[in-house]
């Protein structure tokens, strides 16, 4: 298959190349570079992916974009950075670009416009946040006194651990030093979310050496692998699904008569919308049998001389033949015409007529009536079994016997097909060929 239609699928593949190739420009991505950004402190999972979205807002790519000069509303960068959540309190910025400068330097400038927008906003609440975190730790640490004083007083009214005030004492002892804890414990909390927001930049982003894939060499190679691949499981798919029978013997058993010859014809060559077709080598079916190619209209019409010794005449000595040819087949038409242009001018007295049937899918064609023998003419593969089977049914039901078949196939010819004068065939040539 490969060999008789490599220059079709090489087509496929050079489509796939360009389609390969044009959708790399939406496809790749270029180069890519990645800032990384820590957040101080304790973090919900939540308040991450917040930041995360602030990383990439319209305020932060502006600014950006106006620091680099680069003439784009922010919008239109938000396609060429993409934050993500790492592990560790980290926002990790990528950025896109054309070249790996550009990459670096867009990665670095988002993330340091990130960081100087999250800090102002932090700072627009910060007064109310400090004052109202100063009080709290205030009465932390206000409480953490008086428990220490009370400790302090119960431990030296405690005399003699063994009385009934020796047991309460400690008691509360042991209260007051939970609560002691838990104060100390939200104190250091309060402190904790002081610093919170704090952000660092985690260095410069290192510089890209190559695109990040899919790349245009990839893109473009896996199009053309792809239009190939597809191509040979199409041809695959059309031979699994085609029922055509396109051996002798199977066409023969469904006409019920043998095939008497396999000829070929030369192809037309000013046939409009073909010259597509030859040039990728697809004027042909690549699943059929392989027929001998005749030299030239000498050898074809020893063929045809040689199906009329194969049918014999009847006892007058009269071939009364009947030449049935699919309508719109016309490969098998041109064979029938010089079939009956070789009958005219042979030994045997020949009275042949041809015939178009209409050969359609659930229809038994039309034959005239009649007694003579009937010589089926149709192309390599044309038709499936059960149309092959109808033909018979239909000739049977007309009085006809089916005498045999004749396949044609378009052949091309370089340089057109050769023309030589027509040689009387010898006596013995047709002797042999009975």
């Amino acid at each position: 298959m490969v060999r008789r239609r490599w220059r079709a699928l090489l087509l496929l593949a050079v489509i796939g190349a360009g389609v390969g190739a044009g959708a790399s420009a939406v496809l790749s991505p270029g180069y890519e570079a990645q800032a990384s950004v820590l957040l101080q402190g304790p973090r919900q999972p939540d308040e991450l992916l917040t930041q995360a979205q602030v990383a990439t807002s319209s305020v932060v790519l502006d600014r950006a974009s106006a620091a680099l000069g680069l003439g784009t509303r922010g919008t239109d960068l938000q396609k060429s950075v993409t934050p993500s959540v790492a592990q560790g309190n980290v926002v990790t910025l990528t950025a896109k670009g054309d070249s790996p400068e550009h990459a670096q330097q867009l990665a670095d400038q988002v993330a340091k416009e990130f960081v100087k927008y999250s800090t102002q906003l932090l700072g627009n609440s910060a007064d109310q946040a400090a004052q109202l975190a100063q009080q709290q730790k205030e009465s932390l640490r206000q409480q953490v006194a008086q428990t220490n004083q009370r400790i302090l007083d119960l431990s030296k009214s405690v005399a003699n651990g063994d009385t009934v005030e020796g047991v309460q004492a400690r008691t509360t002892l042991q209260g007051l030093r939970t609560a002691l804890e838990q104060a100390v414990n939200n104190l250091n909390a309060a402190d904790a979310a002081t610093g919170a927001g704090n952000m660092v930049v985690l260095g410069p982003s290192e510089r890209p050496s190559s695109p990040s894939a899919p790349t245009f060499p990839q893109l473009t190679v896996g199009g053309a692998v792809l239009f190939f691949v597809l191509g040979i499981l199409a041809y695959l798919f059309g031979a699994r699904t085609d029922r055509r029978p396109r051996g002798e013997g199977e066409i023969g058993a469904a006409l019920g008569a043998p095939v008497l010859a396999s000829i070929d014809t030369p192809a037309v060559s000013d046939a409009p919308a073909k010259w597509w077709r030859k040039a990728v080598g697809n004027e042909r079916p690549w699943n059929l049998p392989e027929v001998p190619s005749s030299a030239d209209d000498t050898a074809r019409e020893v063929r045809y001389r040689r199906v009329l010794a194969r049918l014999g005449a009847d006892r007058d000595g009269v071939l009364r033949l009947l030449i049935l040819v699919p309508r719109g087949d016309a490969s098998a038409r041109n064979v029938a015409e010089q079939f009956v242009g070789t009958a005219r001018g042979d030994r045997i007295r020949v009275e042949a007529t041809v015939t178009e049937i209409e050969v359609v899918p659930g229809a038994q064609p039309i034959v005239p009536d009649g007694t003579a023998g009937v010589l089926v003419v149709l192309s390599l593969g044309s038709r499936n079994a059960w149309e092959l089977v109808s033909i018979a049914e239909a000739c049977a039901d007309s009085g006809h016997e089916v005498l045999g078949a004749v396949l044609a196939r378009e052949v091309h010819v370089a340089g057109g097909p050769k023309q030589k004068p027509v040689a009387k065939p010898r006596t013995d040539e047709l002797a042999g060929a009975r």
